[in-house]
């Protein structure tokens, strides 16, 4: 199976106690909508519910997951990704420490240029500059990490192209 073409049912998974996943989880209907995904939405609001929130989505046929950013679902990633590899569910994450943990894929901020960025603020705040004078910044560099391993595990080929992009790929 190639990656991504001819899956037309996928889910996101998210907290509803995350300040922001709501607008994500909105934001992402609306995106499956203009392209023609059927998506499920997964609500995990603890660690325990991850088992269900999987076998729901095997039962429904789903043939691909969206795992939102979570410090919960952080701490859990090892046992996510298990549960991923033994639902054959191919999940895309946003942090690389899922794929390095055996997830298929990443795509999300690349951390180290954040934490960079945030030496520059507290730079700036030691040097006078007051907290609230400083603007706002989104990331501006992300990364994509594949997991081949996994894609092989899973029986997906990763097209060339999407290779090509990644910024990193596990062997």
């Amino acid at each position: 199976m190639e990656i991504v073409p001819g899956i037309l049912r996928m889910a996101i998974v998210w907290n509803p106690g995350r300040p922001g996943h709501a607008i994500q989880v909105k934001a992402t209907q609306a995106v499956a909508v203009m392209v023609g995904l059927h998506l499920d939405v997964a609500e995990v609001r603890s660690p325990q519910e991850f088992e269900r929130a999987f076998q729901t989505m095997v039962d429904k046929g789903v043939g691909a997951a969206i795992m939102l950013d979570d410090a919960m679902f952080y701490n859990e990633r090892t046992g996510i990704v298990e549960l991923a590899a033994q639902s054959q569910m191919p999940t895309m994450y946003g942090h690389r420490g899922y794929v390095e943990a055996g997830g298929l894929v990443s795509y999300g901020p690349n951390f180290t240029e954040l934490f960079r960025r945030a030496a520059i603020f507290v730079d700036k705040i030691l040097k006078g500059t007051k907290p609230g004078e400083l603007q706002v910044e989104q990331p501006t560099q992300f990364a994509l990490v594949i997991n081949l391993k996994t894609a092989q595990a899973l029986g997906l080929t990763v097209p060339p192209t999407l290779l090509f992009q990644a910024t990193e790929v596990i062997r």
